[in-house]
């Protein structure tokens, strides 16, 4: 036989007070999760299925109730840069030599980053991190110019009317 759960009388006059101002299902099931074991003797299991969660929520659910009351609660922060090779300040500082060479208009070639990363890093680097790196960091693919720098409309109007012509009428 499982122990009974201990409650005391001043978390669940808490847990009134909360129960009666919650704004969020996620207070009210807090809540609950206290009073229903505390007030009608419900067992985890029994909680459980009357709140629609499983019994190990039901005592995170009381846990979580408890630490706020205490003052010691701090939330889970998810999402994030949890997987992240480098620190951002590490990034901008391994850009910047190549930043001078983009800037002054020179091509920049994914396969020379992803090796010179691979070699501070010491380890293997697939291409989508360097694209993912650059994009973070605002870079962005330039689409080329429809003409050449160095072409002459001039020279090729004149090439149109003086080339000879290559098909002939049916």
């Amino acid at each position: 036989m499982s122990r009974p759960i201990q409650i005391d009388n001043e978390l669940v006059q808490k847990a009134q007070t909360v129960a009666a101002s919650a704004a969020t299902l996620h207070e009210l099931r807090e809540v609950q999760s206290i009073l229903m074991p505390a007030l009608h003797g419900n067992t985890l299991e029994q909680t459980a299925s009357m709140l629609g969660v499983s019994r190990a929520t039901v005592n995170r659910l009381q846990t979580r109730f408890r630490k706020k009351c205490r003052g010691d609660y701090v939330p889970k922060q998810h999402g994030g840069r949890r997987n992240a090779l480098m620190s951002l300040e590490q990034e901008r500082a391994f850009l910047a030599p190549w930043a001078e060479q983009a800037h002054g208009g020179g091509v920049l070639v994914v396969s020379a980053l992803r090796s010179d990363l691979s070699c501070q890093l010491g380890r293997p680097i697939v291409a989508s991190v360097i694209y993912r790196l650059l994009a973070r960091h605002g870079w962005r693919k330039l689409a080329p110019d429809t003409r050449h720098p160095k072409s002459d409309p001039q020279v090729q109007e004149e090439w149109k009317k003086n080339s000879p012509k290559r098909w002939m009428p049916c």
